[in-house]
């Protein structure tokens, strides 16, 4: 999968794709990452990509025309590419608090696109017209504001590009993170087997994979009633687990 960052920080983006998980992903070509440095696609001799709000409001705005002429030469890329229906299917995703939230729904969505462009604002915010007539999503990673799009931007990268065949070690490991599977995941243990006063729960040392199957879901249930609740009522659930859980004090039905 390639993404593309269209960045006025393109060093503080290329900082973190340099290490750990990403960096070994694009190594091994289960990812490509293109960052483009939006003063790239200015025309005045100080590379200017922000002004003054119409209206009066406070700060300063980032400009409409750069990011829509970035998108004109990262589709003219995938067009080459991919041909001209491909470019005009591409997926074009503005950070934004303003979007909809970003779930590990929406990464396994966008984790079906061959391509995503991440547009990364900053100051206070970007021109509306690049949302209306630019952007094909609007993605916001939660109900904060932040001091620009690039962080964002690198999170949603993160959750889409684990999703990508060869960017884990162990393909299992994506099927089996939290929210995956609509609740959160069990408590984990390594060694040592007891540490301080406190032992691995004997079901994972019993060597019994019925048991600890069991174990797991019992337990990843309860971790996401006490935890996040919320979740409980969009999981598909057996009889016997609402009553455990109703014993727990859920109150959902």
């Amino acid at each position: 999968m390639i993404f593309h960052i269209v960045t006025i920080f393109p060093e503080l983006v290329r900082g973190v794709l340099s290490h750990s998980i990403l960096k070994r992903a694009q190594e091994s070509g289960a990812i490509s990452v293109q960052v483009h440095e939006l003063r790239a696609f200015t025309h005045d001799r100080h590379r200017v990509v922000d002004d003054a709000v119409y209206g009066g409001a406070p700060g300063m705005l980032m400009k409409a025309p750069p990011f829509f002429e970035a998108v004109d030469v990262i589709r003219a890329e995938v067009a080459s590419r991919r041909g001209a229906e491909a470019a005009a299917r591409l997926r074009v995703a503005l950070l934004s608090p303003a979007g909809r939230t970003f779930t590990q729904r929406v990464a396994e969505e966008l984790a079906r696109e061959p391509e995503l462009v991440l547009l990364c604002g900053h100051y206070e915010g970007v021109d509306a017209r690049v949302e209306q007539a630019l952007a094909t999503d609007v993605i916001s990673i939660g109900d904060y504001v932040m001091t620009g799009g690039e962080l964002a931007a690198l999170v949603v990268l993160d959750a889409v590009a684990r999703l990508q065949p060869g960017t884990l070690h162990d393909p299992a490991s994506a099927g089996d993170d939290s929210f995956t599977t609509g609740l959160l995941q069990e408590p984990q243990y390594t060694r040592p087997p007891e540490y301080r006063g406190m032992a691995v729960p004997a079901a994972l040392l019993s060597g019994d994979h019925a048991a600890v199957a069991r174990w797991r879901r019992r337990e990843a249930l309860l971790r996401t009633l006490r935890l996040r609740p919320d979740l409980l009522a969009r999981v598909d659930l057996t009889a016997a687990e609402r009553s455990l859980l109703k014993a727990m004090g859920w109150e959902g039905s």
